[in-house]
């Protein structure tokens, strides 16, 4: 299916104002691809399909969930994390995604995870850090890109943690390994 065409029923399925968003991460995801040599066509589609479970209903989500034997922990939090696996999900049945690092940044565009791919990176960032985003440090965190992918990754997903701690929300525990594979990678001393 050609990029253009998933646009029209990606579209069909979000409000205008969430549509809008996902042109802002397919544009700071073909610009992230770009300028870290990341496939431009996977960041395409995978930050066209990123959020196309977004608005899905919640029975249906959960159905998938338990259907496909996704992690059942993902139940145990908040219901805004289910549209990331299930959106892996549609994107295989429906959009015939069958490229695995593709679906994985679908997958984890959420909550990020330990050993993420470059493609995987630049969707969790793109989702973040998009022209449409206008939280308290968001202009930092797009500055990080000279830095290098990983500098930004580390930095995207420590904000997104600070952000739940600050909220008294719980942080699913990929994102906290996501984070400690960071640090870990840094903390290593050379010999």
């Amino acid at each position: 299916m050609d990029q253009s065409k998933m646009l029209q029923l990606v579209k069909k399925r979000l409000p205008d104002n969430r549509y809008a968003h996902v042109i802002g991460v397919l544009n700071m995801a073909t610009a992230l691809a770009i300028r870290f040599g990341v496939p431009q066509d996977k960041a395409q589609i995978a930050a066209i399909l990123h959020d196309v479970a977004k608005f899905s209903d919640r029975d249906w989500m959960k159905s998938i969930i338990e259907k496909e034997k996704m992690d059942p922990l993902l139940l145990e939090y908040h219901a805004e994390l289910w549209h990331a696996p299930v959106g892996a999900y549609v994107a295989w049945y429906e959009f015939g995604v069958k490229d695995e690092d593709i679906l994985n940044a679908i997958r984890y565009h959420t909550t990020g995870r330990a050993g993420m791919s470059d493609l995987e990176k630049v969707i969790y960032i793109a989702d973040l850090v998009e022209v449409g985003r206008k939280f308290k440090g968001v202009e930092e965190l797009r500055q990080l890109k000279e830095q290098g992918l990983d500098v930004m990754m580390e930095a995207c997903v420590k904000h997104s943690i600070d952000f739940l701690v600050s909220k008294n929300q719980p942080v699913y525990p990929d994102s906290l390994k996501c984070y400690e594979y960071f640090v870990q990678q840094k903390g290593k001393v050379k010999e």
